[in-house]
């Protein structure tokens, strides 16, 4: 239907006011060609009942994780989620509250931001950490932000077993700031640290390591962070929370900037989001900070109590010139997370992780027995892991679904180089049984 057919008189006395003759005069600038004037195709209303009926069909085709074994990963993760985290994360008092900018109002949720910061920072072996961003990979581009403001300097360095998704963004952030970046390689699964020292000049900002990283190995940050502290860059380092269950926090390495996905912590893996953007740093630090970070004071009573200690959405002021234009933030995710931390406990948090690594470990041994399956890398690994085959690829993937297993990831849809290559991950849900029918599964191709 064509603009120009309405002839409501407040609709002519509106393009009156600003001077126009018809509706179609604001599209002007858009090639005739490229207009859309026939009506849109679109079928007859139908009843409720009806609508009922055929959205309830569609729905029956989907299949959850909840009906078939997932060894899927890559970053999102089948993990346990306690029932009190769905309990309380629905309350109305949460799921309706947004950004507590009058903190005499917002006390319930500011205490909730504080504990899910502190939390964070025991995770993280950081100084600080702020009140959630939108997911992993954004949390990285805001760190590349950060460093950038904090060295003064415009180029940025990134593993290359960092994940396509976390690259991708980053050098879409970088592109509109006029910042540099640059790969360093890593052939065996792992950065190569002979090019790490090559790739690093006197421009680097920082670099962006990922540990556990794309493969599921372990990056030998004792190494690789003091030869870029050497240059007077910063060391960004992407990790998976959960791993600080059982490895040691990568801020003990000397991280300077820590960032993650959150989704481990108590969020569905729900078709990829939302998640939640972890961030955090050295105290010295916290006012290049993306999003908010919570504080804990005293009224004047001395009665304890919380603040928004530090916010830098200001492009409503500063525009181009703010620290960061995050607009808003994962709150309901935060506020998940924080109730699965809380429920699981420092020893809850250290029997997933153990979990997790054992079962991995027990399935990467099994598999490897086959023939036609191998481990591609040689590095440690938490619990995700990158199995070599000779068979097809998606012969193995769709002989596996027959079975009702979801045997992995592709690693070529991740990195074409690999078009021989499964990333499989094994969380603390996996059962032995269920470890034992993917390796039968697997040796039946």
């Amino acid at each position: 239907m064509r603009y120009t057919q309405f002839t409501n008189p407040q609709v002519q006395q509106m393009l009156d006011v600003i001077g126009v003759d018809s509706i179609d005069d604001l599209f002007s600038t858009i090639p005739p060609a490229l207009r859309f004037t026939k009506p849109l195709d679109i079928p007859e209303g139908i009843s409720e009942l009806e609508l009922l009926r055929d959205v309830g069909s569609l729905a029956e085709k989907n299949t959850s994780c909840d009906k078939l074994t997932c060894f899927l990963g890559a970053g999102a993760y089948d993990h346990f989620i306690p029932t009190v985290v769905d309990g309380l994360a629905s309350q109305t008092e949460f799921l309706t509250a947004y950004t507590p900018y009058q903190a005499e109002a917002s006390q319930g949720i500011l205490q909730l931001f504080f504990e899910f910061q502190s939390m964070v920072c025991l995770l993280t072996g950081m100084e600080a950490a702020n009140a959630s961003l939108y997911e992993g990979a954004s949390a990285a581009a805001e760190a590349m932000y950060m460093a950038a403001g904090i060295t003064r300097r415009n180029r940025i360095v990134i593993a290359e077993s960092a994940h396509p998704d976390i690259r991708q963004v980053i050098q879409t952030y970088a592109r509109e700031r006029g910042v540099e970046i640059a790969t360093v390689p890593a052939p065996n699964g792992t950065v190569d640290e002979t090019a790490l020292a090559k790739v690093i000049d006197k421009q680097t900002a920082a670099v962006l390591i990922q540990s556990p990283n794309l493969y599921g190995c372990l990056e030998r940050l004792d190494r690789i962070i003091p030869v870029i502290h050497e240059a007077g860059a910063l060391a960004i380092v992407s990790t998976d929370p959960l791993a600080a269950g059982i490895l040691k926090p990568v801020g003990n390495f000397g991280a300077d900037i820590v960032v993650g996905e959150g989704q481990a912590l108590g969020i569905p893996m729900q078709y990829g989001g939302p998640y939640l953007g972890l961030l955090a740093g050295r105290k010295k630090y916290l006012r290049k900070m993306p999003g908010r970070v919570v504080g804990m004071t005293k009224d004047a009573d001395g009665r304890r109590g919380f603040c928004l200690s530090l916010q830098t959405r200001e492009q409503h002021i500063k525009r181009e010139r703010a620290t960061s234009n995050v607009c808003t933030n994962q709150g309901l995710l935060a506020i998940r997370a924080s109730i699965y931390m809380a429920s699981m406990g420092r020893n809850g948090i250290q029997q997933v992780a153990g979990q997790c690594f054992d079962k991995a470990h027990y399935a990467a041994q099994q598999i490897t027995q086959l023939k036609n399956y191998e481990l591609r890398f040689d590095a440690p690994f938490f619990k995700e892991f990158t199995v070599r085959t000779t068979h097809n690829v998606q012969d193995v993937i769709q002989s596996c679904r027959d079975n009702d297993i979801l045997a992995g990831v592709p690693l070529a849809r991740l990195d074409e180089r690999f078009t021989d290559s499964i990333l499989i991950a094994v969380t603390e849900k996996r059962t032995r049984e269920e470890i034992d029918q993917l390796v039968a599964a697997l040796g039946a191709v």
